[in-house]
């Protein structure tokens, strides 16, 4: 649906990529609208399509997905317009005079007869001239978010592509549309590519064949990977343009002249990277080495001693392999820590955590996701932090970080100790953002399991390090008495073994944590989910819907699709 009105305020606004909160005011109510909405302020008029959500928290809203800017339809909204300090040299009293002046021709006024405005005292013509300019500006950005939109380039985008080129962005897309691929993610390469074809350009252009050739590297890190066989990238492109293999040999060999793209050999196959893809994975082995070889000025005498003091502590007797664990921290500045569910990875992070800090050791813990630093916090006693929330970089937009991470110079972590869980999921990206921030000296843990959940962003940072082993890594493999009797991780390890699940009668004196409910057919699956949902699991655990609860759907089509149930 859509709704017409004016923006009266601005609640929050996203300096990066213009997400907003707004007061929208129509001619029936005001209401909150959310969505992206960049170069618009207070006292625009908007055409808004969208629809109309429930908020569990703030209520009814208007989720915008795309939008339209139009010029003020009354005379009030018009001086508002003027007056919200978006066009230079106009303030509220000028823009009074202005409308008092003018009235239904200043829009005319503005775009035609600039000049007239020194009409109005205290208003020069070098002034008017440049008022005028200013109203023309913010209108030839307006028609921006409209035509990205034609090539499904959404108006988060928009904002983006205007910092690069400013009001000639139109100009110089449609002069090469292909340079809207390296600037936003998602976008649909075969609109872009007709456009070019439509504007003139041959089937086997350098630019054409660069741009495919880039788009294929692209994509295939929408799929985690930071780099293509050769061979895979070129049967790609040729599908993709209709062109000859030399057509797309030429390119690489172009793009690679220009340092572009990197092309690897190893073990008689060749890799293709994106330029700034390959600088990542060479800065992290450098770094990572480099901080390997520091000196060890942490290390802590009388580990032994320690050992004995956390045991008696705890009163847990230590297995050999989490001994060799904290032993290899000790004499290695960089360390890895892997193995499944039930293998003692957080008594080894608790314990490190004890050791170092009885020493006067500060130790930080941080992990991927709020939701691992959450849980890191409540299994060790102890604040975890997101990764972005320690090296600061939240408010950093992603797209440009993957493009160039030299630019990024984060503040020097203070810790002697830095333990990172979950790091299945840390990308290549933010592992090399966090080596940056890593003092020479400090001890830097990574913990995790690398078949868990694996990183959105590309490269398996975790599986490569330990595969390199060129860190110091331990394998812990034995299921301890306490998590042995929870069928999930006993089933999670029967799965990796390549194995079926546990039967019904098998391992006696294990908890009733697990289930597998087979079925065929999407009716039946669906009332299974709802039984279990709103009765059934409560027999096995206090398990409430709203609070306990979490459904998740392989499926974005048919009745089992991710849609929350009523």
């Amino acid at each position: 649906m859509e709704i017409i009105g004016q923006i009266e305020d601005i609640i929050y606004k996203n300096e990066i990529n213009s997400y907003t909160i707004a007061e929208f005011e129509t001619e029936e109510e005001t209401t909150t609208v959310v969505g992206y909405l960049p170069f618009v302020n207070p006292g625009d008029t908007l055409k808004l399509i969208g629809k109309y959500v429930e908020h569990k928290e703030y209520g009814t809203q208007f989720k915008i997905d795309t939008f339209e800017k139009m010029m003020p339809q009354t005379l009030g909204a018009l001086e508002k317009y003027l007056a919200n300090g978006n066009i230079k040299g106009i303030g509220e009293a000028t823009a009074k005079r202005i409308i008092r002046t003018f009235g239904e021709e200043t829009i005319h006024i503005f775009k035609y007869e600039p000049e007239r405005l020194a009409e109005i005292r205290g208003i020069s013509k070098s002034k008017a001239k440049e008022m005028s300019e200013s109203f023309i500006e913010n209108w030839e950005v307006w028609q921006i978010v409209g035509f990205l939109e034609r090539f499904g380039i959404g108006a988060e985008h928009a904002k983006k592509v205007f910092d690069l080129f400013g009001t000639k962005a139109i100009e110089e897309i449609e002069a090469n549309p292909y340079i809207l691929i390296e600037l936003t993610r998602g976008v649909d390469f075969k609109q872009i590519d007709q456009m070019a074809l439509d504007l003139g350009i041959s089937y086997d252009n350098e630019k054409r064949v660069a741009s495919g050739i880039k788009y294929g590297l692209i994509r295939s890190t929408y799929n985690g990977h930071s780099c293509v066989l050769k061979e895979n990238l070129i049967e790609f492109v040729i599908n993709l343009l209709d062109v000859s293999t030399e057509n797309v040999e030429d390119g690489i060999i172009n793009l690679k002249v220009k340092n572009e793209i990197v092309v690897e050999k190893r073990e008689k196959l060749e890799y293709v990277y994106l330029y700034a893809f390959y600088n990542t994975e060479a800065e992290i082995a450098f770094l990572i080495k480099r901080l390997q070889k520091a000196k060890n000025i942490k290390k802590v005498a009388n580990l032994k001693t320690e050992l004995k003091k956390v045991e008696e502590n705890s009163k847990i007797e230590l297995s050999e392999k989490q001994k060799e664990a904290l032993e290899l921290v000790n004499d290695n500045n960089v360390t890895i820590i892997t193995g499944g569910p039930g293998t003692g990875k957080t008594t080894i992070i608790k314990n490190i955590i004890e050791i170092y800090e009885e020493k006067g050791k500060k130790v930080i813990l941080a992990a991927p996701t709020g939701r691992a630093a959450k849980r890191m916090t409540e299994t060790t006693g102890k604040e975890a932090s997101t990764l972005h929330r320690l090296l600061e970089i939240g408010k950093i937009d992603e797209d440009s970080l993957y493009k160039n991470t030299t630019n990024y110079e984060g503040a020097p972590i203070d810790a002697d100790v830095i333990i990172v869980d979950e790091v299945s999921m840390v990308d290549m990206f933010l592992l090399s953002y966090l080596l940056k921030c890593v003092y020479q000296g400090t001890k830097l843990v990574l913990v995790g399991d690398v078949d868990q959940l694996a990183s959105v962003g590309p490269g398996s940072v975790l599986k490569d390090l330990i595969n390199s082993e060129e860190i110091s890594t331990i394998h812990l493999d034995k299921i301890f008495r306490q998590a042995a009797k929870s069928k999930i991780i006993l089933n999670a390890h029967k799965v990796n073994n390549g194995e079926g699940f546990i039967q019904k009668g098998e391992e006696e004196g294990t908890d009733e944590d697990f289930f597998f409910i087979k079925e065929t057919s999407q009716e039946k699956m669906l009332a299974q989910v709802v039984s279990l949902c709103t009765g059934r699991l409560e027999r096995y655990g206090n398990y409430d819907f709203f609070q306990n609860i979490q459904v998740l759907s392989p499926t974005k089509k048919g009745m089992l699709r991710n849609k929350r149930i009523k």
